[in-house]
């Protein structure tokens, strides 16, 4: 015997209604698509959900490290690019005996002498476009051509002076914050879809509509002016999506899924946001594999988690607050380091990961920025500062922080540059 009200709505109710009561509660997908008529990458592609060496005809796994290489007393904030001296083969030489294939490149006009050492170590890398992450509208037009501006002439640097050939993707911006998640969001709250020259995407939250266009607009002009394109992505963190949790910055609904290009690039943290929520992992049992498996779950694109690690500054400073951020002994960083690799290595849906990407190689102490003299001073309170695998000695040569790069080198030469799905 049917209950009352479901007779009620059955006899009563119209069709139609019955229909968007039903639809009411089913989940709406976001869609991401690149155009079938749009050129494929030259060297570096996607197939079957992992990134494929068109020219060695091999999967690829990247075994990468965060590259900023500034050091004391240089700044970025005004523009200025890392200086162009012998630093990059001590660098990449180390790096090499780590075993690392991959460089994910921060600074956005990196001088000639990196790229004569990339030549020489046979690596390859990635490039990280800065956009403004903190204004109020993401959409806004203004906004969206000063960002293009600075997108094309990074785009202009790697064919002028840069490694088309080694150069695996461009991410267009990194880490968006809540406020101006939320803020785009809520000044465009009709703006769900977007059909461009070559990506399509529908059912979007307003701030994933304006990256989209950026990258549309990035490949295209890559496409028209030097007649190739690269891969693109846009990378995000967890405090803002992609998985559904309690503890977001972003509330329901404003999740940001950075799936806008050929892959999905996530800096992945063990203490995140997002992280720490997850449901165990089934094999591990660690709330980081826990994450990962869902992840893998949600896509059929290839998912590089671009940055993991933990800072080494002398304490945390708001443990409350930020709990994990910073003040971690130096042999912790090495146990973490396994313990996330184990994750990886063993998760349900790992074959989907294609790389992992530590951050980073040496301590940044430019950052945050707080004042023009900031770069002079590695400033304890700032775990920014601290996340290096090695620190920066009294004539700027390496100095490892303990066994961390030798912990490295064991993940890393262990595994072979091909993926396997096992």
């Amino acid at each position: 015997m049917k209950p009352p009200i479901l007779l009620f709505i059955l006899t009563v109710l119209p069709i139609q209604l019955m229909l968007s009561i039903v639809n009411a509660t089913e989940r709406v997908d976001k869609t991401s698509i690149i155009r079938d008529t749009t050129a494929s990458p030259s060297h570096f592609v996607v197939r079957d959900g992992q990134i494929i060496n068109r020219v060695e005809k091999k999967a690829l796994f990247f075994k990468g490290i965060g590259y900023s290489p500034y050091l004391p007393g240089e700044n970025p904030l005004k523009g200025a690019s890392p200086g162009n001296d012998k630093r990059y083969k001590e660098h990449l030489t180390v790096m090499g005996s780590m075993g690392v294939n991959y460089l994910h490149v921060f600074p956005m006009n990196m001088p000639e002498n990196f790229f004569t050492q990339l030549d020489v170590a046979n690596m390859m890398y990635g490039q990280d476009i800065w956009v403004d992450g903190y204004v109020p509208d993401f959409l806004d037009e203004d906004y969206q051509e000063l960002m293009w501006g600075i997108i094309k002439e990074t785009i202009d640097h790697t064919y002028r002076v840069g490694r088309p050939d080694r150069l695996v993707l461009f991410s267009v911006g990194d880490e968006l914050q809540a406020k101006s998640v939320i803020s785009t969001n809520n000044l465009h709250p009709k703006v769900r879809n977007f059909s461009g020259k070559h990506i399509v995407v529908t059912n979007r939250t307003p701030t994933e509509i304006a990256l989209a266009k950026l990258i549309d607009k990035a490949m295209d002009y890559e496409l028209t002016q030097y007649g190739q394109r690269h891969l693109y992505c846009h990378t995000s963190w967890t405090h803002i999506g992609p998985l559904k949790r309690t503890d977001l910055d972003v509330p329901e609904g404003n999740e940001l899924l950075p799936d806008l290009g050929d892959l999905i690039c996530l800096n992945i943290y063990t203490y995140a946001r997002g992280v720490v929520t997850s449901s165990r992992g089934s094999v591990t049992g660690s709330t980081y594999q826990g994450y990962l498996e869902e992840l893998a779950s949600i896509t059929d694109k290839p998912i590089f988690i671009t940055q993991a690690g933990l800072s080494t500054s002398p304490f945390e400073p708001k443990p409350k607050e930020a709990p994990g951020f910073g003040g971690h002994k130096e042999e912790e960083v090495s146990t973490t380091f396994k313990a996330i690799w184990k994750d990886l290595k063993t998760a349900k849906g790992k074959e989907k990961f294609c790389g992992i990407s530590f951050f980073e190689l040496h301590d940044e102490w430019w950052k945050s920025g707080e004042d023009p003299t900031d770069s002079s001073r590695h400033e304890r309170e700032d775990p920014e500062e601290w996340f290096g695998l090695f620190r920066i000695g009294p004539e700027h040569q390496l100095i490892p922080k303990k066994n961390i790069p030798d912990t490295l080198r064991t993940l890393y030469k262990n595994t072979p540059t091909r993926v396997s799905a096992e």
